[in-house]
Parts: structure tokens; sequence; C-alpha cells
């Protein structure tokens, strides 16, 4: 199992307030790379898209606690079922802690080549976070 967290980020904001945000796939076009996505489509708890030289990414939202835990599924990257989820922790007001765990079956090989870019991905989700406006 490849497991792959981001850095803990400080976003300045309500953790309710982002729980409701994340909990809706129709805010998520706000935080991908637009140069890297293509074909964007999202229902409150599906979305679809594209992505150059992995094909067609779905993902699915699957457990919600309310404030602290959004779970996603994945489906059709490559064939590889994964899941995505995120931590969200208010520490005093205005002050919410996030953080971004990917977790998915790969082979070593294929490991060894997602490694970086999923890496970069979940920390490029949490600087998106940091710096939006809720």
């Amino acid at each position: 199992m490849t497991k792959i967290e981001s850095r803990i980020g400080k976003i300045e904001e309500q953790d309710e307030k982002i729980f409701q945000f994340l909990t809706s796939f129709k805010n998520f076009e706000k935080l991908i790379p637009q140069d890297k996505v293509n074909n964007w489509e999202a229902t409150d708890e599906n979305c679809r898209f594209s992505i150059d030289g992995i094909g067609e990414v779905g993902l699915k939202i699957i457990d919600k606690e309310p404030f602290t835990v959004i779970k996603y599924a994945g489906d059709n990257l490559a064939n590889v079922d994964f899941n995505l989820w995120i931590q969200l922790k208010q520490v005093a007001d205005l002050d919410t802690h996030v953080k971004i765990t990917f977790k998915a079956d790969l082979n070593p090989m294929l490991t060894m080549v997602a490694k970086k870019p999923l890496q970069e991905f979940v920390n490029l989700l949490v600087d998106k976070l940091e710096k939006h406006q809720f």
C-alpha cells in the first residue's frame, strides 16, 4: 500500500466553513491546476476529469465526519483504486489545520514513478486551500 501525506497546512477560517466547501465537488474546480486538468464535470457528490498523460479520473465522496474528515474514493486511474481524505482540526478561532492523505495499492514500479508527482499534488492542494477565500 502506497501512502502519501501532505504537509500540515494552516487555514485562517472556521473548520465548518472549510468542511462545507470541501463536501461539494462543484467547489473543487477552484483548487485544481487548470493547466493539467481538462473536461471537468462535477456534482456535489461526484466529479470526473481528464489529466494529460494519465486519462480520465473520477472521484466520489464516500464518508463525511462533520467538520473533521472527508473521504473520497477514486476510480479509473490507470485501473488503480485509490482513496483520498482530508482531515481538518480547528485549533483556535479562524485557525484550522488541514492534512491530505492519498492511499493506493500501487506496485513498486508505479510507486517509484508516481510518488513525487503525488506528493507535489497533495501539497499543492494544501497550498491552494491556504490561499482560498472561503
